[in-house]
């Protein structure tokens, strides 16, 4: 017969376990492991995992949301500006406008923070289409041009999460 030695998990030394980190080896308890596709890892090399991926810097998020948004603003004023001609033609010219816009301005974005990554990025990035569009949204809103307004949010619902999965690395 084989004795085998008990293990202690490294972070709680009270605690008796037979998992071991996939990366370091080190033995784990259920509570300081982290589930991953492969098995499972310590919270210190999940920290510097999501390290690795997390590459933007404080000023990226300024750059990447004055970007969304600037090109947004004016995005969205274009599909009003068309709206006020076509009437309900409009929508389908709106969702047209939104994936190559959106498109467009994740290109354009993904250049200026020099390809640098984060999730808060990703998210500010796409607050960024949003809270450009809204001043033409409202405006929209309390002149009462239905037609563009609608063009707008459609122009929302598409172009954000575009700007979103492709500035993630989600090739749409």
């Amino acid at each position: 017969m084989t004795e085998t030695t008990a293990l202690y998990c490294y972070a709680h030394p009270t605690r008796e376990t037979s998992l071991r980190c996939k990366r370091c080896e080190n033995p784990i308890c259920t509570s300081c492991a982290v589930r991953i596709p492969t098995g499972y890892i310590c919270k210190d090399c999940s920290r510097a995992h999501k390290k690795a991926f997390d590459t933007a810097e404080w000023y990226d998020y300024l750059i990447g949301f004055a970007v969304t948004s600037i090109f947004s603003l004016i995005a969205s004023g274009l599909i009003a500006f068309i709206g006020s001609f076509i009437g309900f033609f409009m929508f389908f010219i709106a969702a047209a406008i939104g994936g190559a816009v959106g498109r467009w301005i994740s290109d354009l974005t993904l250049r200026a923070v020099g390809k640098r990554r984060s999730k808060a990025l990703f998210m500010t990035l796409a607050a960024g289409v949003v809270l450009g569009a809204l001043p033409v949204l409202l405006t929209l809103f309390f002149t009462g041009f239905i037609y563009g307004g609608i063009g707008v949010v459609i122009y929302l619902v598409i172009a954000t999460p575009m700007v979103y999965s492709r500035t993630s690395g989600i090739q749409l």
